[in-house]
């Protein structure tokens, strides 16, 4: 994989057609994955946005605008959200804002990038450059999604429920037999899924700074305020996901992984910032409680 996400050339003969929120006229909002020569970030929810046609699907000549637009068409966010995201990316990756960038640009480490991603590795760092390097050092995150890591992630949660439904005892990912974990599909990843995995990722990476440890829970809480218990036709198609929070495992993973929306799936919502600052804010207060009592143990 390059540095670019250039993948297997895939076909642009898609009918061209507007969407009805944006108001834009192109590409419609299949799932195409990158192909040649076409640019990817170290953002998954900004990848799905081009590889649906919500951005520019080649990555290329991104504007504040066209971010803004493509976060509130696909992802249903609040005016309010979509500005401090756009306006604070645009900030902390020390470009003037309007200024039109590539995706390859939004992994400048030390701006909204971030080591302990769930789906990628750490920054290399240069000899000489010290962790704090900010986005002016020029310094490239590695966009490569790592399967190990994703398994990892999804093998957790399934062990959490297998945990909860008393069919077996919990055990490490690394011993455990996918075949003794409740299914994939019928497991909601919950708040409590994502403290354990940035724990466990935070423990493994150089540590993180206030500001971007906050950047890595809020992430993963837009995406489960997004997709709480929203079923990509109707509450009834969906019964079995209605009794308690959380968003399917196999939507998550599909989108850490393909980095792709649910078949089917469109906004059912608007997602606003007071609900991901409560969901962040519950997260970091978790962290720090789970963090307190291994201090005390």
């Amino acid at each position: 994989m390059t540095s670019t996400r250039a993948t297997e050339t895939q076909p642009r003969n898609v009918e061209e057609r507007t969407c009805p929120v944006t108001g834009q006229t192109g590409l419609g909002h299949e799932f195409i994955p990158a192909g040649e020569g076409d640019i990817r970030s170290v953002c998954p929810a900004i990848n799905t946005m081009a590889n649906h046609g919500y951005i520019p699907r080649d990555g290329k000549n991104i504007t504040p605008l066209k971010i803004f637009r493509g976060l509130r068409a696909c992802y249903g966010l609040s005016i309010p959200l979509a500005i401090v995201l756009v306006s604070g990316g645009w900030f902390f990756i020390k470009r003037y804002f309007g200024q039109a960038i590539t995706l390859l640009d939004l992994g400048a480490h030390g701006g909204v990038e971030h080591d302990a991603s769930v789906v990628h590795g750490d920054t290399p760092y240069p000899p000489g450059k010290p962790h704090t390097a900010t986005a002016r050092d020029g310094i490239l995150a590695p966009i490569m999604i790592h399967p190990e890591l994703v398994d990892e992630f999804v093998t957790s949660i399934r062990q959490r429920a297998t945990k909860e439904a008393n069919t077996s005892e919990f055990v490490s990912p690394s011993s455990s037999s996918s075949a003794d974990l409740v299914p994939e599909s019928a497991v909601l990843v919950n708040g409590h899924d994502i403290v354990q995995t940035r724990l466990r990722r935070e423990k493994l990476s150089p540590p993180l700074d206030a500001l971007h440890a906050e950047v890595a829970r809020g992430e993963m809480a837009i995406i489960l305020g997004v997709w709480e218990n929203a079923s990509p036709l109707s509450p009834a198609r969906n019964a079995a996901f209605q009794q308690e929070p959380g968003i399917p495992l196999p939507w998550l993973h599909r989108w850490l992984a393909d980095e792709r929306l649910p078949d089917g799936w469109r906004p059912t919502h608007t997602q606003g910032l007071r609900d991901v600052m409560r969901r962040s804010s519950a997260m970091r207060a978790e962290m720090k409680s789970i963090r307190k009592g291994d201090k005390t143990k």
